[in-house]
C-alpha cells in the first residue's frame, strides 16, 4: 500500500500538466456545487426569512375570546423548546373616521414586551413611537395619507358592535406589506379589552420558533399541552404551502445540476486516468516484472483518483466560498443589502467536498482494474 502510494505520487509529479488540469476540472465542479448550493440556500432562508421573520409562526386562534389566559400562555411557552417567544392579541375590526374620511382598520392589541420581540415594531416605526398607555394608537403608513393625519392627532374608532372610541396617535409603522399598511392599526391590549367591554381577554396566542423547520413538531408538542381537540393551531408551513413548493423546487433543480457537474467530473478523470495506464504501462510492466501484485498496481490508481479529488475539493470550495462571497456583496439592492444573504452551510461545503472526493476515487476504478489487467508479454510483445 506505501509503495503504491509513493508510486501514485510519482505518477501525478511526472505529468503535472494533465495533474493541474483535472484538479482544475474538480475544483470547477466542486465551486459550481458550493456556489449554486449556497446561493440556493440563502434564497431559501431569505424567502422564508422575508415571510415569517417578523409574524407569527405558530398561532392558536379562539373562537370565543378566553379569559384566565395567564396559565394557557405559560403551559405553551413550556410545551416544547423550540419556542422561542409567546405572546397573546386580541384583534377587532371596524372603521377609522377622520372628518369626512372613513377607512375600514383591524385593530390589533398587543402586549408589545413579548409582541416587539416578533414583529420588531421597534425597527417597523418610521415616524413617532409605539403607543404606551390605552387609547393611544399606531397606524399603517399608508393610512397616513388615506385619513390625512399625523403623530399627535386623534381619530375616532367606530364600530356597528362596540361603538366609538377617541384615539390619540402616537406613529406610523412600515411593514413593506400594503395590505398591513393600509388596514393594520396597533394599541396596547387594554385598549382593545376595554372597547370590547368584557374583561381581561385574548382572542389568540402567537409565537415563534428557534428552528422553523420543526413547527409541526412543535405544533404536536402545543396539542399534547394543552390536550384541547377544539382549538385551532395553525403552523406557518401550513400557511406557506406556495413557498415551500417553490423553494423545494429550486432545491431539486440545484441537486440535478450537481448530478451532472459530479457526472462530468467522473467523466474526465477515467478519461485522463485512462490514458495516464496506456502512457505508463511499460513502467508499469517493469513494475510488474519486478514483483509487483495487481493489486498493488490497482491501488496505484485508486491512489491518484483519491489524491486528485483531495486537491480538487479544497481548491473548489474556496473557489465556490469565493464566488458566493463576491455575488453576495456585489449583487446588492437599492438601499445596499445584498439581493441574497450570505449563507455558510458547512455542512453542505462539507458534503460537496466529500462527494467530490468519493467520486474522483470511484472514477479511477476502470482504469485501476485496466492496471490489474495489464499483461507483461502483451507490452512487451507490442513494443
Amino acid at each position: 500500500m506505501k509503495l503504491a502510494f509513493s508510486i501514485a505520487k510519482r505518477f501525478l509529479m511526472s505529468a503535472k500538466r494533465h495533474t493541474i488540469v483535472i484538479v482544475f476540472c474538480i475544483a470547477i465542479g466542486v465551486s459550481i456545487q458550493v456556489f449554486i448550493g449556497l446561493l440556493l440556500t440563502g434564497l431559501g432562508n431569505s424567502l422564508i426569512d422575508s415571510t415569517i421573520g417578523s409574524s407569527s409562526q405558530i398561532t392558536i386562534t379562539y373562537e370565543d375570546n378566553l379569559a384566565n389566559y395567564n396559565s394557557t400562555v405559560l403551559a405553551v411557552s413550556e410545551a416544547s423548546d423550540n419556542i422561542s417567544v409567546v405572546t397573546e392579541t386580541l384583534t377587532i375590526s371596524g372603521a377609522l373616521t377622520n372628518d369626512t374620511l372613513t377607512e375600514n382598520i383591524v385593530f390589533r392589541g398587543f402586549n408589545f414586551d413579548t409582541a416587539n420581540q416578533i414583529y420588531k415594531f421597534d425597527y417597523l416605526i418610521v415616524e413617532g413611537q409605539l403607543p404606551t398607555s390605552n387609547n393611544q394608537v399606531a397606524l399603517g403608513i399608508e393610512l397616513k395619507e388615506m385619513l390625512d393625519i399625523n403623530v399627535g392627532d386623534t381619530i375616532v374608532y367606530n364600530s356597528t358592535v362596540f361603538g366609538e372610541e377617541v384615539l390619540e396617535i402616537t406613529g406610523f409603522f412600515d411593514f413593506n406589506v400594503l395590505a398591513i399598511n393600509q388596514s393594520w392599526v396597533i394599541t396596547p391590549l387594554t385598549t382593545v379589552q376595554d372597547i370590547i367591554g368584557e374583561g381581561d381577554q385574548i382572542g389568540k396566542i402567537e409565537m415563534q420558533l428557534d428552528e422553523v423547520d420543526d413547527d409541526l413538531e412543535t405544533k404536536a408538542a402545543i396539542v399534547a399541552a394543552l390536550d384541547d381537540d377544539t382549538l385551532d393551531i395553525v403552523t406557518w408551513s401550513e400557511q406557506n404551502g406556495d413557498l415551500l413548493s417553490s423553494i423545494s423546487s429550486q432545491q431539486s433543480s440545484s441537486i440535478l445540476i450537481q448530478v451532472c457537474v459530479i457526472i462530468s467530473v467522473i467523466l474526465s478523470i477515467v478519461s485522463v486516468l485512462s490514458i495516464t495506464v496506456l502512457q505508463k504501462s511499460r513502467q508499469l510492466s517493469i513494475l510488474k516484472a519486478m514483483g509487483i501484485q495487481d493489486k498493488d498496481a490497482s491501488f496505484i490508481f485508486l491512489f491518484e483518483g483519491f489524491l486528485l479529488g483531495i486537491f480538487g475539493a479544497m481548491l473548489g470550495v474556496v473557489f465556490g466560498v469565493g464566488l458566493t462571497y463576491a455575488f453576495t456583496t456585489f449583487a446588492v439592492g437599492s438601499d445596499g443589502s445584498p439581493i441574497i444573504p450570505l449563507t455558510l452551510d458547512y455542512g453542505f461545503i462539507a458534503l460537496s467536498a466529500g462527494i467530490a472526493l468519493t467520486a474522483s476515487t470511484l472514477a479511477a476504478l476502470s482504469p485501476a482494474i485496466k492496471s490489474s489487467k495489464l499483461s507483461v508479454i502483451e507490452v512487451i510483445r507490442n513494443g
